[in-house]
């Protein structure tokens, strides 16, 4: 895509004419390539002159986020997050399976940038980070454009740091969720803590590319007159930028202490009810002892009051009955059974 002076004039054009619109004054040029084969990435750093160092952490697989300053460039490698929640087919009363309560939805896509002066080169691992939401924010400010390739990347790092939002504000929801049934009668313990468990690790990987994101922004910021004559005009920009990369990642850090905290929890209350089923098993243990006392010693061959006589039955039935009504009244007093 091709602007000159914040409006769109070309879309679509052969890689070999880049190298002559970068050199059109007013011009601002964007690449993008997704999962580019390595002739056409070579082709491409061949013609801008891009860093052999820079072109390898672009197509490495996994690499931690970072900005580095290059003779004629600076590179950044991000990571965009989505959370992929499937929508559950047959309805609420279909259990989810074991294995897909543990997997983890967190889906990320690594997101490389070439920032020249007038434009930059955007490369991505996969195709689930869609950049027309990119594209839609850099239309919606031509005026921001004028000042180069540092405002399509502020564009770029705005639109991910949203998203890292969004992905932050789906897993706070699941642990409200998990917060309402932690405490429901009829909660299942296992599942509860299958659930506890996949979103400790995706936040666990969420924390992974979210705190990069402070340094990422820290270094565009002073090197940001390398990228542009007039890199201050972009301050208040970075500066709130900054900020809400800082926001996201204390969010993040909020949320591990939440699951971890539900986690515990979660066993606590699992260790009350296994005591409140053993009280229950022992005040029921105890009543029922009672008739196997009385029976097993009158049962011995030995006389015993109302020995061979009709009272005698009545006798023992109401000590039975008696002592068994008393060991019941007094557990449920206590709230034994």
């Amino acid at each position: 895509m091709l602007w000159r002076n914040g409006e769109i004039k070309d879309e679509g054009f052969p890689l070999e004419e880049i190298s002559d619109h970068l050199e059109e004054d007013g011009s601002l040029v964007w690449v993008d390539l997704c999962e580019p084969d390595h002739g056409d990435l070579q082709k491409l750093a061949d013609e801008l002159s891009l860093d052999p160092l820079a072109v390898e952490d672009a197509i490495e697989a996994v690499s931690r986020a970072k900005a580095t300053l290059h003779a004629h460039h600076t590179f950044v490698s991000v990571y965009a997050t989505h959370l992929d929640i499937p929508n559950q087919e047959g309805g609420a009363d279909v259990l989810p399976d074991a294995a897909d309560l543990l997997a983890s939805r967190l889906r990320l896509t690594k997101i490389s940038a070439f920032v020249l002066q007038r434009g930059i080169v955007t490369i991505r691992d996969n195709d689930v980070f869609d950049m027309k939401e990119v594209v839609s924010r850099w239309r919606d400010n031509p005026d921001l454009l004028k000042l180069g390739g540092a405002a399509l990347l502020h564009g770029l790092l705005d639109t991910i740091v949203d998203g890292h939002f969004d992905t932050v504000q789906e897993l706070d929801d699941a642990i409200e969720s998990l917060e309402d049934g932690l405490f429901a009668e009829q909660s299942s313990t296992r599942e509860t803590q299958q659930r506890t468990f996949r979103i400790r690790k995706e936040l666990v990987e969420l924390r992974r590319v979210v705190l990069p994101m402070r340094e990422v922004i820290n270094t565009v910021l002073r090197h940001r007159t390398e990228m542009h004559k007039d890199g201050n005009e972009l301050d208040g920009y970075w500066s709130d930028l900054y900020d809400h990369a800082l926001r996201a990642a204390e969010w993040t850090e909020s949320l591990r202490d939440m699951i971890s905290t539900i986690f515990e929890t979660s066993l606590s209350l699992q260790d009350a009810r296994l005591n409140t089923v053993m009280k229950k098993l022992t005040g029921w243990a105890a009543i029922i002892a009672v008739p196997t006392a009385v029976t097993g010693w009158f049962g011995q061959n030995v006389p015993y009051p109302g020995f061979q006589q009709p009272w005698g039955v009545w006798l023992t039935t109401g000590v039975i009955v008696g002592l068994a009504a008393t060991l019941y009244l007094v557990f449920k007093r206590k709230e034994w059974l």
